[in-house]
């Protein structure tokens, strides 16, 4: 069988199997082995554990599981409880400003947690019922959250910006500045965005209280004083001083990406003890479980997804799709939408960790032949990665939502995530038009390439 026709077959049998329902990573690891087994010599098959531990035993990913703990210490606590009121008692008196202190608890949680799921539980689970209390429309309330927990793999330190830099091959430091301008970017336009739709709700609210409706807390004139204000700034300093410990250890040149993670969870652990006073086994157990449980099974979808690309490269058909995309010969932004499209529909069906590792082995030289910056490229393909986690049908983030909010129908929660779809789409003609939004601040602190 020619590349071309191996690649095909190696797709749909991939495809096939994952329909069946078999979890990712075993699907992943079957459709490798079978082939191996059939197109492969013999011996290949004795080599299987012996690659999968090679390719997992880095260095770099070290940092997944540790990030993972310091999420966990962080989204089992209260913090996010706290977070978000404090920023709310700040902005209360701004046009939205309901919606926008959602969207920057959820940009300031993520920079701490490095998870969209946790971003989602740990501020949703607070603000939503907020924000319906005061008369904010189901639909809307969870698009907010949905949309804003995204920007968990796009604030450094983000788990899938981690597996793109060992797939790609650069630098993590320099990926994780890259992501910070454009995070700012889709904060802004999240809050620009509840700002405006900020009137809409209060007509709404309005409407339903003249037709005989209760008055929701939203048509009420609440009021913090400067004294509450300053009170509940104490709860968001210890995590203030946790991020910016783990980015000046980070950027400083004083820890690697893997001590950074361990110094973040270890920074967690201890804040979580003194501020929340959660220390005994029986505090600490939950998100230890939950953070061997998450490790496991990203760990092991990495290591299958990695022989899943080992057999690709050597049956020669990542090479040759490589080759074939090359030889359409289509103009270098054509080339990017052609590809971007592509990770649209991966998105439909698999998470982002897949996404990667999958497609890495095959979209990333003709990416580098045509020019591009892969550094750039990687925070362009997390924008549209984060726009999986909220589409259907996979959309992890609108589950999450809907297991935090079950009286929300599935419905609203995607027609409520629709509007930020289309500002992540418009945050990447952005970084197109004006490629230094990512580039720029890694240029300026470590140097331009």
């Amino acid at each position: 069988m020619s590349p071309l026709a191996l690649g095909a077959l190696y797709g749909i049998v991939t495809i096939v199997v994952m329909c069946s329902g078999m979890p990712i990573a075993f699907a992943l690891g079957v459709v490798a082995t079978g082939f191996m087994y059939f197109f492969m010599p013999a011996s290949s098959l004795d080599t299987i554990t012996q690659n999968v531990y090679e390719e997992i035993a880095s260095v770099t990913l070290l940092s997944i599981p540790l990030f993972i703990l310091k999420g966990a210490a962080i989204g089992k606590s209260p913090a996010g409880r706290d977070l978000y009121l404090a920023i709310h008692a700040w902005l209360n008196k701004v046009p939205g400003g309901l919606g926008i202190a959602n969207v920057f608890a959820c940009a300031l949680f993520a920079a701490m947690a490095g998870s969209s799921p946790a971003t989602c539980s740990a501020i949703g689970s607070a603000g939503i019922p907020e924000m319906r209390r005061r008369g904010y429309s189901p639909g809307f309330a969870a698009g907010i959250i949905a949309a804003g927990g995204t920007l968990g793999i796009l604030l450094p330190p983000s788990i899938t910006m981690i597996l793109y830099a060992v797939a790609a091959e650069q630098s993590l430091g320099r990926l994780f500045l890259a992501g910070i301008g454009p995070g700012v970017l889709l904060v802004l336009l999240f809050a620009a965005y509840a700002a405006y739709r900020a009137r809409k709700e209060y007509r709404i609210a309005h409407e339903i209280y003249l037709s005989g409706g209760v008055k929701s807390a939203y048509l009420e004139d609440e009021h913090f004083t400067l004294a509450q204000k300053v009170e509940m700034l104490p709860r968001v300093l210890p995590f203030l001083i946790l991020l910016i410990g783990v980015m000046v250890a980070l950027y400083g040149g004083f820890a690697t990406p893997s001590e950074t993670a361990g110094l973040g969870a270890l920074l967690a652990i201890v804040l979580i003890a003194v501020v929340y006073r959660i220390w005994k086994p029986s505090d600490i157990a939950p998100f230890l479980n939950s953070t061997i449980k998450e490790s496991c099974m990203l760990l092991l979808i990495i290591g299958m997804s990695l022989l899943y690309s080992y057999v690709m490269s050597y049956l020669h058909i990542s090479q040759s799709a490589a080759q074939w995309v090359v030889g359409l010969q289509l103009s270098k932004w054509l080339l990017l939408a052609v590809i971007l499209l592509m990770v649209i529909v991966l998105g439909f069906f698999l998470p982002p960790v897949s996404i990667i590792l999958m497609t890495a082995p095959i979209i990333l030289p003709p990416l580098r032949a045509a020019g591009f910056d892969l550094i750039w490229f990687g925070v362009v393909m997390t924008v549209v990665m984060e726009m999986g986690l909220i589409h259907p049908p996979v959309g992890l983030n609108l589950f999450v939502i809907k297991n935090i909010a079950p009286d929300i129908s599935l419905t609203e929660v995607i027609k409520g995530t629709l509007p930020f779809l289309l500002l992540m789409f418009l945050a990447i003609l952005l970084l197109c038009l004006f490629p230094g939004i990512a580039t720029g601040l890694p240029d300026i602190l470590m140097g331009a390439r």
